[in-house]
């Protein structure tokens, strides 16, 4: 079989030339706003390289209008990823104002109580899955829609300017195929599920080869060597990159792509595990990539609660359903998370001596929650903090009205009453816990109503004892939507 020539048989140049003029007629058609995705990848850096060169070529009284440059660091990005694409923001925005462009970077990031970290060693949330993918929602899309969101209340529509193609996957080929249908230009289509939201894929039709040639030929205009790009390509030997998510239909960044280094999407994280053994000098990554692979086991039972977050059984083939990390499990991600943060400060090379896996403001956050909502009183965060950094933690006490040294005697003493029955002490810990907080407040209603939710949660002994009770419960309503909390 004879392989296709690129761009058709075309001179590279001349499909380059046209898309720089349709990309100028469609600039200079209206008054809205557009949004450039970018990730730092190579779909994503070429649509930007065409939307700089295109206006670049109109006169400065034409460039009429913004071009917002959106780029959403989930803050588990692969390391080396991240810092190139934060690095080219800056790059960016220095350019576009010495070339007087009307193009404006924007750093994305998800709020505190949206990142992964939060949500895995705050909450408990177990790591992702095919059927639990909950990282895309807070760590991209709600960012991203977010900004597109505000621009749209401003302007009244917004274009995104994005990097698909259709040969990127045969699903996101029928996606976009099936946008075109609604096109309301050449080459312009309503997106699926944002309001007043545009969408303009000028090298949809590129192959990765027709995209590597753009690259290597044509100068990166921020002054970015595409060269460098094409190197860290290779030493990750991905096939793809992360795109701008906006959506749940967009495939995770998985299958070898340069996403996050905590993504259990996956059976291996090809990219991250390439970049460690092709190239010495990011042997530094090593914690990351064992961190994640201890995270992407396949049957993690052992480390979870047997009741979902809220207390209650969930029966499936005669098994509990398991719900989310127990505490000694979030508190062993933790400790793992803050000693590869430290050994990579102390062993990696000097760029990434204050590379931050964790920030501050996420572990104020689950230490609140560990204290406040679970009832986790020993308030263990700050100890951890201290032995696996060598610091003391920087935090403040979390209510000034409370000493939590204090309930340490109160803990023993619970140790002590309660020996070897787990359950009994954390049933004992919670109803004491939430009376002390309820005791705090002007009024007391709802304290009888929460000290019997402890109650109800706590009331089995072991998950053995909670799945009979579940199982009698299902016999004497068979007709029970297996997928609804029995308790």
């Amino acid at each position: 079989m004879v392989k296709p020539q690129p761009f058709g048989g075309r001179p590279m140049h001349d499909v380059v030339q046209e898309l720089l003029d349709e990309i100028r007629e469609l600039y200079r058609a209206d008054d809205v706003p557009w949004c450039v995705g970018y990730s730092g990848g190579k779909d994503s850096t070429l649509i930007l390289m065409l939307v700089w060169m295109a206006l670049a070529g109109l006169p400065i009284e034409q460039r009429t209008k913004t071009v917002y440059v959106i780029s959403t660091d989930t803050l588990v990005e692969n390391p080396v990823v991240a810092a190139w694409a934060n690095r080219s923001l800056d790059a960016m925005r220095a350019a576009a104002a010495e070339q007087q462009l009307p193009i404006e970077p924007h750093r994305l990031t998800p709020k505190p109580e949206d990142t992964f970290w939060v949500s895995l060693i705050g909450r408990g949330y177990a790591a992702p899955r095919p059927k639990f993918r909950w990282c895309t929602e807070r760590l991209k899309i709600k960012p991203s829609n977010a900004f597109i969101q505000n621009v749209v209340s401003e302007h009244g529509q917004v274009i995104l300017v994005l990097g698909i193609r259709k040969t990127e996957s045969q699903a996101r080929g029928r996606a976009m195929r099936r946008h075109e249908k609604g096109r309301v230009r050449d080459r312009v289509s309503p997106h699926g599920s944002l309001p007043n939201s545009l969408v303009y894929s000028p090298i949809e039709a590129f192959t990765t080869d027709e995209v590597w040639m753009a690259l290597m030929q044509y100068r990166n205009p921020w002054g970015h060597s595409n060269k460098d790009l094409l190197a860290m390509y290779r030493g990750a030997s991905a096939d793809s990159e992360c795109p701008l998510v906006v959506d749940t239909s967009t495939p995770s960044c998985g299958d070898s792509r340069m996403g996050c280094w905590t993504c259990t999407m996956v059976e291996q994280d090809k990219s991250l595990a390439a970049m460690v053994t092709n190239d010495e000098e990011l042997s530094w990554m090593r914690p990351l990539l064992s961190l994640r692979d201890a995270l992407d086991i396949e049957d993690d039972r052992h480390l979870r609660d047997f009741r979902k977050m809220n207390g209650s059984l969930l029966v499936h083939r005669d098994r509990l359903v398991h719900g989310p990390y127990l505490q000694s499990a979030r508190e062993d991600w933790l400790r793992r998370l803050l000693r590869a943060q430290t050994w990579i400060r102390s062993h990696g090379p000097d760029y990434v001596s204050d590379l931050t896996l964790i920030t501050l403001d996420e572990l104020h956050l689950i230490r609140r929650l560990w204290v406040f909502d679970k009832h986790e009183v020993e308030d263990s965060l700050p100890l951890i903090y201290a032995e696996e950094t060598g610091e003391p933690f920087p935090g403040r006490p979390l209510d000034e009205s409370i000493s939590f040294n204090a309930a340490q005697p109160m803990i023993e003493v619970l140790r002590e009453v309660c020996g070897e029955d787990e359950q009994h002490y954390l049933l004992l810990r919670s109803l004491l816990e939430t009376e002390r907080v309820y005791n705090t407040m002007q009024r007391r209603a709802g304290l009888l109503g929460a000290l019997e939710g402890v109650l109800r949660k706590h009331s089995f002994a072991d998950e053995e004892e909670a799945l009979a009770f579940a199982q009698s419960r299902r016999a004497v309503r068979p007709d029970r939507d297996e997928q609804q909390p029995l308790f």
